[in-house]
């Protein structure tokens, strides 16, 4: 199998069920699940595995869920089958608590950063942001569009900032507070 097609020269490409504008805000959001897919395989591969086992396991499945969304929104057959479900955002929600509950309690906003799987984990919830912006733009333009997968964003990115913060406590690294920022966790 070739790698190379040339059926994109022309400024169009192939998804599910059809053909549609590289630019067309559908490629925009599974692009940008992509993308997102790409920093948290990055964090996995700066984590290590004895101490962050649970992380690394959880951020495994999320990529697997990713495909699954991204594939979601690419797909504009008429008969559709939407493979990512309601059950993984209660498992982030669950593991968001769990989370929380290990990192040092918040009072101010925070710096993104720390170590270098931590950063990568703030630049995946910057872009699990802009994924579920762009996702939102789709469901406005577009009606068929599973609402599954903007839910599962933004819980997502929610889950990623937590992991971050967990990942700077676990390797005794303290989140940089916004030094200009009000006591706004209680």
């Amino acid at each position: 199998m070739k790698l190379y097609t040339k059926q994109g020269d022309t400024g169009k490409t192939s998804i599910i069920g059809g053909r549609v504008d590289k630019d067309h805000l559908r490629v925009e959001a599974y692009g940008t699940i992509d993308e997102l897919n790409s920093f948290i395989g990055k964090a996995v591969s700066e984590l290590n595995q004895e101490k962050f086992e649970d992380l690394i396991k959880d951020l495994t499945a999320i990529q697997h869920e990713l495909f699954d969304g991204g594939g979601d929104l690419a797909n504009v057959m008429k008969e559709r089958h939407y493979k990512l479900k309601e059950e993984p955002i209660t498992i982030l929600e669950e593991r968001i608590d769990v989370l929380s509950e290990e990192a040092p309690a918040l009072q101010r906003f925070i710096l993104p950063g720390g170590a270098p799987a931590a950063a990568t984990l703030h630049i995946a919830r910057t872009v699990a942001r802009r994924a579920e912006r762009q996702t939102v733009s789709l469901m406005k333009e577009i009606e068929d569009v599973s609402p599954v997968v903007q839910k599962y964003l933004n819980r997502l990115s929610d889950y990623l900032f937590a992991a971050a913060r967990v990942v700077n406590h676990r390797l005794d690294i303290p989140d940089v507070e916004y030094i200009r920022s009000a006591n706004v966790f209680k």
